[in-house]
């Protein structure tokens, strides 16, 4: 993107959008990003009227009006086209998406996962790391593929597990980061600094990421 045009952004949630919170206030700063549209399958989510509060478009298509994922990605993927955007992010989109659909934003649609992936990929992230007695934890940023949480890392950020911590008090250390973590990512992509190779390498400011960029942060909070 030119450096005065904005990076048209359509995002994904399924739930209360705290995520796509900090990316509209991301754009409400100034960071080269415009949300052209966030769509929800789940008609009640709260992210749809964090959209509406500050004139975004929003849409509904329920998963639960198609026989197979199939029928429902197709249709997503045409809704999302129409807002024509350089960029789709996975804001809290509780949908397993097809191949088909990934393959189409393949290099051009980012995740954030309550993890340091490629450590407890899928669900219930917290209650996991600290069953398995985890010192550290934290969030990570990925390029999306077919692979289920298993896109290249582009960034994380991470944050201690502190004795007596329960999965909420954890949670909640980490989405504060989450916060900070994905715009910061998005605006790579926005400004041209971030982009996935053909043969499926991230890179970033020209160099391959070997490992994931670690997004230095109040640890503590």
């Amino acid at each position: 993107m030119s450096e005065g045009t904005p990076l048209p952004v359509v995002a994904l949630i399924s739930g209360g959008g705290s995520n796509l919170q900090a990316l509209i206030d991301a754009q409400l700063q100034g960071r080269p990003i415009q949300l052209r549209a966030v769509i929800s399958n789940q008609a009640g989510a709260f992210g749809l009227e964090r959209a509406r509060r500050h004139g975004i478009p929003t849409e509904v298509l329920s998963h639960r009006d198609y026989p197979d994922r199939d029928a429902f990605d197709s249709d997503l993927s045409a809704l999302i086209d129409r807002h024509e955007p350089g960029l789709v992010v996975l804001a809290g989109f509780m949908r397993i998406l097809t191949p088909a659909f990934v393959n189409r934003y393949l290099g051009r649609m980012l995740n954030i996962h309550p993890s340091l992936l490629p450590k407890f990929r899928g669900l219930h992230t917290h209650q996991r790391a600290l069953d398995a007695g985890e010192r550290e934890h934290g969030a990570s940023v990925h390029f999306v593929t077919a692979e289920l949480d298993g896109g290249p890392v582009i960034a994380q950020a991470r944050v201690p597990v502190l004795a007596g911590d329960d999965a909420e008090t954890l949670a909640a250390r980490v989405l504060r980061q989450e916060h900070i973590l994905y715009p910061t990512a998005v605006h790579w992509f926005a400004r041209g600094r971030l982009r996935l190779d053909t043969d499926g390498r991230p890179r970033l400011d020209g160099e391959i990421l070997t490992e994931p960029r670690r997004i230095e942060m109040d640890q503590g909070s």
